[in-house]
């Protein structure tokens, strides 16, 4: 897990916990500090690392953003099946026992997600739910299109990620462009049909996906994907029209769509 100074005290509090109230116990929590924080979000890790001596905590001096702050991390994590979590999100009380117990009785897979619930203020009044496709042959071909999987739910082996290079940090999503190499790299990937996580839903996820900067790094991503062959150039062109033309619309209607595509 990786936090920052803009994150949530209360909301941090809240995914610490449901991390330390798993049914299947992390050997292992590792929170990057992404820079120096605000004495709320100290007073919280400070109370859980007096309460649990699985929680090592690796300070960064400066903000360097996710992608390269994941990428360090994964130096610091003792074993090789590594849970990711965000700063914001409440994992479900069986999240690691599905998922774990899922990679080890497939050890020809590298990476297993899950769908999650999506909600504003209460998570049990869940919104929408984000759901992808469960075989790898399914998540291949949905990943010419879309991310493939939900990232806050991921479970992966650390040799995978590094074996095509971790997180590329150039372009924004990180995560999505990353599950790609793994996926041309012959890695096989799997999600549980079921939410595993309550993701926190705000004005703001819908703002942060769109704009000029935004769209240009969809683009990007595309370029790319077309270069190392995991597209065609239908598709191609099919996806900068559609992405491209949605990154920058007005945010009220990119809201309106946001709902229509999260319809429960």
């Amino acid at each position: 897990m990786s936090v920052y100074a803009k994150d949530n005290p209360l909301f941090l509090n809240e995914s610490l916990e449901s991390i330390f109230s798993q049914t299947v116990e992390a050997a292992d929590v590792v929170l990057l500090e992404d820079g120096p924080l605000t004495d709320a979000l100290y007073e919280i890790i400070n109370g859980f690392s007096k309460k649990y001596d699985t929680l090592k905590v690796i300070p960064f001096p400066v903000n360097r953003g996710l992608g390269k702050t994941l990428n360090e991390g994964l130096s610091y994590c003792k074993y090789d099946i590594i849970a990711r979590m965000d700063a914001d999100d409440i994992c479900k009380p069986n999240r690691f026992e599905v998922e774990y117990n899922w990679l080890k009785t497939h050890e020809d897979y590298d990476l297993v997600g899950a769908w999650i619930d999506e909600f504003i203020d209460d998570k049990y009044h869940v919104k929408s739910i984000r759901k992808v496709p469960a075989s790898s042959e399914e998540i291949k071909l949905y990943a010419q299109h879309r991310c493939p999987v939900n990232h806050p739910t991921v479970m992966f082996r650390r040799s995978s990620v590094l074996a095509v290079g971790g997180y590329l940090t150039e372009y924004f999503p990180e995560d999505y462009f990353l599950w790609i190499r793994m996926l041309m790299n012959g890695s096989k990937f799997y999600n549980i049909q079921e939410s595993l996580l309550w993701f926190r839903y705000s004005e703001d996820t819908v703002s942060k996906r769109g704009g000029w900067s935004y769209a240009c790094d969809e683009v990007c991503i595309q370029l790319r994907m077309l270069k190392i062959g995991f597209i065609s150039i239908p598709v191609f062109c099919e996806n900068v029209v559609i992405r491209f033309i949605t990154r920058i619309l007005p945010l009220p209607i990119r809201k309106r769509l946001y709902k229509l595509i999260r319809k429960v």
